[in-house]
């Protein structure tokens, strides 16, 4: 990463090297005032703003946006406010592809450079059927162990939001270790929980194999007659 030109306020704290951030909200009412002076915040600078969103609650976003005094049709005709559906980023042949999401990621801060501007912040929102099964959530946390190494490349300030409501504490856990930074209770705080990205990595890998181990013993017990 290169050196920081400016601070990023967020959520009552400063973000400095690290700008990876995982965030717990619990309705997109609380998510909109906790983010919305990051938000304004970009476009007083001159930045651009990526925000990826659940099909369903585009338009949800987007009233917020205007509420918040944002001219939600001047920044996205001039392309500084960009609302896509996350099936146009995270989904490949209906499903999640994360060396696919991975490079769709990556491209949003290049692509921002390209055209001039300084930073591109993004937020995230993330889909709540992978939550749905223990396969799919495990690809998640994964991807986001893997983006650690692709954010360390840029300055961008990336904001991946959950809705507390779609999944129970183990899987808060793993996603909060993958993230150096947190918000909850609309706060930003270092996250003493994060693990760099290889070890969480290994301890995943690691896991899958001890699974694999279990299942293969279970099906090797021989059935009472």
């Amino acid at each position: 990463m290169t050196s920081n030109d400016h601070a990023i306020e967020l959520a009552g704290g400063t973000m400095g090297r690290q700008r990876h951030v995982c965030a717990f909200f619990n309705n997109i009412d609380e998510e909109h005032r906790v983010l919305r002076s990051f938000i304004r915040d970009a476009f007083d600078r001159g930045e651009k703003v990526t925000h990826l969103v659940d099909p369903g609650t585009r338009e949800q976003h987007l009233k917020q946006f205007a509420e918040a005094g944002i001219n939600v049709r001047e920044m996205m005709d001039t392309g500084r406010l960009e609302v896509p559906p996350w099936t146009d980023m995270y989904v490949r042949d209906h499903q999640f592809d994360q060396d696919s999401m991975l490079a769709s990621v990556e491209k949003l801060p290049q692509s921002g450079a390209a055209a001039g501007y300084e930073l591109t912040r993004l937020v995230g929102h993330h889909m709540d059927w992978v939550f749905r099964e223990k396969p799919a959530t495990n690809n998640l946390v994964e991807y986001e162990a893997r983006l650690n190494h692709v954010l360390s490349k840029y300055n961008d300030p990336v904001i991946c939001t959950y809705d507390l409501s779609k999944f129970g504490a183990s899987v808060a856990m793993d996603i909060m270790r993958t993230h150096p930074l947190v918000i909850i209770g609309g706060l930003l705080r270092e996250n003493p929980f994060f693990v760099p990205p290889d070890q969480f990595l290994e301890e995943m890998r690691e896991r899958r194999s001890a699974r694999k181990a279990t299942a293969s013993q279970t099906a090797q017990v021989p059935l009472d007659r």
